[in-house]
């Protein structure tokens, strides 16, 4: 049986998150792979995947804040707010300064009520946003609160009279990158769409931590094991630790509720020795878990 783990991928451009799941799969032997968080197929960078048992650590990342590098064009609107979708609208963005682009991104920077751009995987009576868009309908959803902590300009360009914008950005989960370069554009007065967006982080998982799927497959074909992060690693890098004895270990597993910590964390791991046992909700006198995990096999690497 396969193992254990996260498997950090750069996804490739043209992919979408089902199909890297997919791709996966097959070459970890296991249909008990999924990720946390989608990128669009025209977005590349970190898609977290769980192995196995560690598809159940995955709730505990999906919300975690995420980096982006991205290039913004101002001067035209698309029905996605990214270049996969039709231009709705063009307007000349070469009057624009410097000064003015700053001062709105300050405006979109920190807590935000954000519209999602229509064309979501967000549900409306039962049915996917763009799939609504698609049929034709027009779809107005709700503004949801985000959180930008970082919305950095690296470099501007002019595109004949349309304005390119590379950018970094530090967003809340759930945040739309294109939304925000959507918002950007109207807040000018000439409309903006996504051109290009990598995602560089996951919480504390990095791009230097991936690998590409070309390479996955060649460790795959020769026989080698893929490199999964151990769980016990992966969960001890991104939530407070809480080391337990293996009495309580056992006790976890059977349904027993520990005290809770000092520090009480929402979320917190349960480690006994090199082995992740449970995610605990300590914010009560006694620790909840969350999910418990069952222990390794006799011999079970």
């Amino acid at each position: 049986m396969s193992r254990d783990g996260l498997l950090l991928v750069d996804k490739p451009a043209g992919w979408t998150s089902h199909d890297v799941v997919a791709r996966t799969r097959g070459l970890a032997h296991t249909r008990r792979v999924g990720h946390a968080g989608t990128l669009d197929p025209m977005a590349t960078g970190v898609l977290v995947l769980g192995v196995n048992k560690a598809t159940k650590l995955l709730t505990f990342l999906v919300g975690c804040d995420k980096t982006y590098t991205a290039t913004i064009r101002l001067g035209q609107s698309t029905i996605t707010d990214d270049a996969e979708g039709d231009v709705t609208a063009t307007a000349d963005a070469s009057g624009l300064t410097s000064e003015q682009i700053a001062a709105a991104v300050v405006d979109l920077t920190g807590d935000l009520q954000q519209v999602p751009s229509a064309v979501s995987a967000i549900k409306v009576d039962g049915v996917r946003s763009y799939a609504r868009v698609r049929g034709g309908d027009e779809v107005k959803l709700q503004p949801r609160p985000v959180r930008v902590g970082r919305f950095a300009i690296h470099d501007e360009r002019a595109v004949g009279t349309l304005r390119d914008l590379d950018v970094e950005v530090q967003v809340s989960s759930g945040t739309y990158v294109r939304a925000l370069a959507r918002d950007l554009g109207a807040a000018l007065g000439v409309g903006g769409h996504l051109t290009a967006l990598r995602r560089t982080r996951v919480g504390r998982f990095g791009l230097s931590m991936t690998h590409s799927l070309d390479d996955l497959a060649v460790l795959a074909d020769g026989g080698e094991p893929l490199p999964l992060l151990p769980m016990v690693d992966a969960a001890a890098a991104q939530f407070p630790i809480r080391r337990i004895s293996a009495a309580e270990a056992v006790d976890l597993r059977h349904g027993k509720r520990l005290r809770a910590g000092e520090h009480h964390p929402e979320v917190s791991a349960a480690i006994a020795g090199d082995e992740l046992v449970a995610m605990l909700d300590e914010t009560g006198p006694l620790a909840r878990s969350r999910v418990v995990f069952p222990a390794d096999p006799p011999g079970d690497t």
